[in-house]
């Protein structure tokens, strides 16, 4: 009973280290971002942790089995989510005109479930074949405890999540939506070239 638990416990402990340090500097958290800063940060969180958690599942319920499907699709399925992301945002901001009255901390206003749907399919395709859903797929086949592994690869997820829209929330209270817009649609568009390098 007693190396059952501990094995549980060092299994969380992994898959939530391991998680937590994959998604720092990864697409997640930027889009994560960016969504917020497009729209109001509840229905952003709530979408992105419904994503996450459907994530987890996935990646615990087929453990490493998920490491078999063919890398170049889902390469190329990403690198097309995130050139549609890329076209519309930097068309959304260059299509505003300068001088329009385009204040900081503005949101679209959209409904709560739309905003939170957006963010919830973003950030599910974003995880699809993601470094981090294959760790966590890695640790279950390790550990043999996906109960754990999932719970902790979910909550280091809900952790990255929250630190992007903190940061999401103090960019759009000081700079104006189009040029965050702008930076948005080329960092998507630079997420697309290089999931297309991956592919070929």
């Amino acid at each position: 009973m007693e190396d059952l638990l501990a094995t549980s416990l060092l299994a969380f402990i992994t898959a939530f280290a391991v998680v937590f340090l994959v998604e720092l500097p990864d697409k997640t958290m930027v889009a994560t971002l960016v969504l917020t800063t497009r729209y109001r940060a509840w229905p952003v969180f709530t979408g992105v942790v419904a994503a996450f958690a459907a994530q987890s599942v996935v990646a615990t319920a087929f453990g490493s089995a998920l490491t078999l499907l063919p890398d170049r699709v889902v390469s190329i399925v990403v690198a097309l989510l995130f050139a549609v992301g890329a076209f519309f945002l930097l068309k959304e901001g260059f299509s505003r005109d300068e001088d329009s009255t385009d204040e900081a901390g503005t949101h679209a206003d959209v409904p709560f479930w739309r905003a939170a749907l957006t963010s919830f399919g973003v950030l599910f395709a974003a995880e699809w074949g993601d470094a981090s859903q294959l760790a966590t797929a890695g640790i279950t086949a390790r550990y043999g405890t996906p109960l754990m592994v999932g719970l902790g690869a979910w909550l280091a997820l809900v952790a990255v999540a929250g630190l992007a829209v903190l940061v999401g929330r103090k960019l759009a209270g000081r700079l104006p939506t189009h040029w965050i817009q702008r930076v948005a649609g080329v960092v998507f568009a630079g997420f697309s070239l290089v999931a297309l390098w991956q592919a070929f």
